[in-house]
């Protein structure tokens, strides 16, 4: 009987985000053709979604779209390139799944902590602790 009693009372000191079973959905980059160039309106708000600074995944898609671009201060992404909306969804779903979405339960309940030379992501969810790339 010890042992219900210790089950229930770890249960109950866990975060409420644990029990919940919403659905995290990461917007799609709405955006159009420009000339030569590719213009992205939401992605302030696709680096909201994901809580994670704007740079640090303006750093991750630009490199792997293999593409110049800025964010303007209206929070408008220009991409030097013509570059298909699925390419950038498909990116922007990778970094998800690399920087933000816990590997052990799945949960975007995280944040990247830096300890010494080292970056983790760290899982509020669960607990779970795993190194990440520090340097895009």
């Amino acid at each position: 009987m010890e042992y219900e009693a210790l089950l229930k009372r770890a249960r109950e000191r866990l975060p409420q985000s644990v029990f919940e079973k919403e659905r995290f959905e990461i917007p799609k980059a709405r955006g159009h053709l420009e000339g030569n160039k590719t213009l992205i309106t939401n992605f302030t708000q696709i680096a909201g979604v994901l809580r994670r600074p704007m740079e640090h995944l303006l750093k991750y898609v630009l490199k792997e779209l293999a593409t110049p671009g800025d964010v303007n201060r209206s929070g408008l992404l220009f991409l030097g390139s013509k570059v298909p909306a699925s390419r950038i969804n498909d990116k922007i779903r990778q970094y998800a799944l690399e920087f933000v979405l816990c590997p052990d339960c799945g949960k975007p309940d995280t944040e990247i902590k830096q300890e010494g030379d080292f970056s983790f992501l760290k899982c509020s969810a669960c607990g779970a602790k795993h190194p990440v790339k520090s340097k895009i």
